[in-house]
């Protein structure tokens, strides 16, 4: 969620924002509905822009842009088209309790400590004051920095949750990269007797788990804030990075990059880091770590504090491109 430009109307402050929701296929086709004629209304209705990524995905990212009245009105008019589809699914259906609409919002993880706030006051409040139910993703989407929003109840109380959820958004910008969630194909992949993996996969490393994917175009990085350090190779190492983890996929190479193949060495590099920055690189309950640790696909190790010394040991292990993803995302947290 992104705020465009900001500009003073006669009701006060109109800002233009940008919402991401992620739908599966179903609901995708209920919103564009027949030759896109749904869709096309709430366009013109709304006034705000929607846009529905591309692609045979399980999943869809829909995005919303607009002033933020034009986006609460988009908003209303999906909240009531899946009430309307439940109502339909209902009809001869021996099922007695309706169940709520429900929505999923796509927020970059540095927002959500905001969103939930302190030992979870804010969502505590968000959920009285408007009647919904939220729920914050603990994990965040595979290979991104984002978590899924879910919300639920009347379509009423979905879009009073909606506002105030934007305000937390505004008041807390996004801090850092924000790699955006990209839904892979649906395909699953086929694992051979000797458990050799299928060439049209690949295997990613987030963090310390070990995740099963499909070859997508990695997503760009999104550097917001004063702090930023321009760096024109980064989606490029960050799909190296991705495509060269740390351990070598079974018996395959790896495809998308002609003329590297899946054994790229593995190394280690090794920095010094004050005692009074390393918080920084942590971060609370080791967030930022894990952050970095899932963007680079490297493995991070820190050192325990030595008894009279100003610095700690870090250690960066991974292919090269993981290093010097993970060496990037490093020095961009402690020159904040």
């Amino acid at each position: 969620m992104n705020t465009k430009d900001t500009k003073v109307t006669e009701g006060g402050l109109n800002v233009t924002l940008t919402i991401r929701l992620l739908m599966h296929g179903k609901e995708v086709g209920s919103i564009i509905g027949k030759k896109g004629e749904t869709v096309k209304k709430m366009r013109e209705e709304s006034g705000a822009r929607i846009n529905i990524s591309e692609g045979s995905c399980p999943e869809r990212i829909v995005t919303i842009t607009g002033p933020t009245d034009a986006i609460f009105k988009a908003f209303s008019m999906i909240a009531l088209k899946f009430e309307e589809d439940i109502n339909a699914s209902m009809t001869n259906s021996t099922v007695t309790s309706k169940p709520p609409v429900t929505l999923r919002l796509v927020v970059p993880a540095s927002q959500c400590g905001s969103l939930i706030g302190k030992g979870g006051s804010k969502i505590k409040e968000i959920r009285e004051s408007t009647g919904a139910q939220v729920q914050v993703a603990g994990d965040m989407l595979p290979n991104s920095t984002e978590r899924a929003v879910t919300i639920s109840g009347t379509p009423d109380a979905i879009i009073q949750c909606v506002k105030q959820i934007c305000v937390v958004m505004l008041e807390s910008p996004p801090k850092g990269a924000t790699i955006p969630y990209r839904p892979k194909p649906a395909s699953a992949p086929i694992i051979f007797a000797g458990g050799q993996v299928r060439a049209d996969t690949i295997l990613a490393s987030a963090g310390n788990h070990t995740v099963l994917a499909q070859p997508q175009p990695a997503p760009a990085f999104t550097i917001q804030g004063q702090y930023a350090i321009p760096h024109p190779d980064l989606t490029k190492l960050h799909q190296l990075a991705m495509q060269h983890p740390p351990f070598t996929p079974l018996g395959q190479t790896t495809p998308g990059f002609p003329g590297l193949d899946a054994t790229t060495p593995t190394s280690s590099h090794e920095l010094t880091i004050p005692n009074d920055l390393i918080g920084c690189i942590i971060g609370r309950q080791g967030s930022k770590i894990n952050e970095i640790r899932q963007m680079s696909g490297a493995q991070i190790k820190i050192a325990n504090a030595t008894e009279g010394s100003a610095e700690r040991q870090v250690t960066i292990t991974g292919s090269p491109a993981n290093i010097s993803l993970a060496q990037y995302l490093i020095n961009a947290r402690i020159r904040k």
